[in-house]
């Protein structure tokens, strides 16, 4: 029997202060009851003896102290849980957000998961082609693998959140593979974007897209990415699909966070985050994974923005530790026209070794990896002494490797958010990139490589070089003509 309370005893905004309660605990959901008969939804946040705190899920207008009722369900928040979910659009707390029929639950699983043990998680070692050259080729992201993007505001990681959703795929398991994407604390723009575009690309028909507002409560935001991690883990584990979770904004998550520890008169740690973020956001990002003994995996791409672009700030930094590398976004790229504007010298995947190679990428994608790293690097350094000293004070190898900057960037970098490259594709496109220096200068790849692959990389280069001259003179003719 639920017992029902008529002890409100105040109300301050979205907190609620209930007297005398019986068997209360700590994050369990209540209902509260208004006189119009209308419930509205609420959760523990802290119990004081005989007292409960509790914070609503929706507005606290109306709410009247005498004859407004509370009654606590004795458990958490669960997500009714079906493969019907799959193509389908739910707000922040799971509800159905697309006008379609309910979704008939096979199972209720509680939000917060079971905790992975580390003896039953199985080593991340296969790719998932995301499609974009930047991440597969120099920093690929493996099955299982937690790879952050660390992004700025007014930098389009939502654009490239949308196309890594639409293109990732592991290779031989297509059908096998899903899509949950979180939007977190997002604008109704935003949302509609995501929806629209997953929509007229196909790809929502894999996909399970949640949407918490910014406009919602600040305590749905903290259960929105882990609802959307608990359907991940049950179409991974129970039904055994390859899953990728997005979660965009991580750091629209961390304000709720701060905000729900400010209700609580908890003592604020760095720039008045609580103290316990580096658990939380760890309580979110272990999640990922594979499981030994399971064919199924989940592989989480979370996306932040970095205050005032500051890789030192709490959250990228803790970020950091939790996940294993991050993909940077940069500035000075998005002015100059780069799309998606990926910094892939301080971007990195801890894990990329693991996941390319013979039977996986192809035998020479390490080699060609550490080279591009190594002439972008020299290319960049030339780039500076050439602004600081003038292009005379440089040598022909140097120009040769500004050059290849800049190729680099327009070229390979540079792609547009509806490319969608085969990893075989990438890695052609970076040996025509190497083609541009001496063979001496490749001192990264093997020579059976160079003898296998650069001949076919300087063909190309030249039939590219031919087409440009045609181009040429065809635009000349036509300025002789206007003329």
């Amino acid at each position: 029997m639920i017992k029902e309370y008529k002890s409100i005893s105040e109300v301050a905004g979205p907190l609620m202060l209930v007297k005398d309660v019986e068997g209360v605990s700590y994050d369990e959901l209540g209902e509260i009851i208004l006189p119009s008969g209308e419930v509205r939804q609420c959760k523990v946040l802290e119990v004081n003896g005989p007292n409960a705190l509790v914070q609503l899920f929706e507005s606290a207008a109306g709410i009247n102290l005498l004859d407004s009722k509370v009654r606590f369900l004795g458990k958490g928040i669960e997500l009714g849980v079906s493969e019907d979910m799959l193509g389908r659009v739910f707000d922040g707390l799971g509800r159905p957000n697309d006008n379609g029929p309910e979704i008939i639950p096979e199972k209720y699983l509680d939000i917060n998961g079971l905790p992975m043990n580390p003896a039953a998680r199985d080593y991340p070692a296969e790719f998932i082609q995301t499609g974009v050259s930047a991440i597969d080729g120099l920093n690929t992201l493996v099955r299982g693998q937690k790879l952050p993007i660390f992004s700025g505001s007014g930098l389009p990681h939502a654009n490239l959140a949308a196309q890594i959703a639409r293109q990732a795929k592991v290779l031989g398991g297509e059908s096998n593979f899903a899509v949950v994407f979180a939007a977190i604390g997002i604008t109704f723009e935003e949302a509609d974007f995501f929806i629209s575009d997953f929509k007229r690309t196909g790809a929502i028909e894999r996909t399970i897209l949640f949407t918490n507002l910014a406009n919602d409560p600040a305590i749905e935001r903290i259960a929105t990415p882990r609802i959307a991690l608990t359907a991940a883990e049950y179409l991974a584990f129970d039904k055994g699909m390859h899953v990728l979770v997005i979660l965009t904004d991580i750091t629209n998550y961390a304000e709720a966070l701060r905000e729900v520890s400010a209700a609580r008169k908890e003592v604020p740690g760095r720039r008045g985050y609580p103290g316990y973020m580096y658990t939380d956001l760890a309580t979110l990002y272990e999640r990922a994974g594979r499981k030994k003994g399971f064919e199924g995996s989940i592989t989480m791409i979370p996306i932040l923005t970095m205050p005032e672009d500051d890789k030192t700030h709490p959250i990228p930094d803790l970020t950091g530790y939790i996940t294993e590398g991050q993909i940077i976004l940069a500035r000075e790229l998005h002015r100059k026209g780069v799309v998606p504007p990926v910094d892939v010298l301080p971007s990195l995947s801890r894990l990329k070794d693991k996941g390319i190679g013979r039977g996986k990428t192809r035998e020479d994608h390490a080699d060609t990896m550490n080279q591009l790293f190594a002439a972008y690097s020299s290319g960049k350094q030339s780039k500076e002494l050439m602004a600081i000293l003038g292009e005379a004070a440089l040598s022909d190898v140097d120009l040769l490797f500004a050059k290849f900057a800049d190729e680099f960037e327009n070229r390979y970098v540079s792609q547009g958010f509806e490319t969608d490259r085969s990893i075989e594709e990438t890695l052609e496109l970076g040996w025509e990139l190497l083609g541009l220096l001496p063979r001496g200068e490749l001192k990264r790849v093997r020579d059976e490589y160079l003898d296998r692959y650069l001949p076919a990389a300087l063909t190309e280069i030249s039939a590219h070089h031919e087409s440009e001259l045609i181009d040429d003179r065809k635009s000349c003719s036509l300025e002789d003509g206007e003329a």
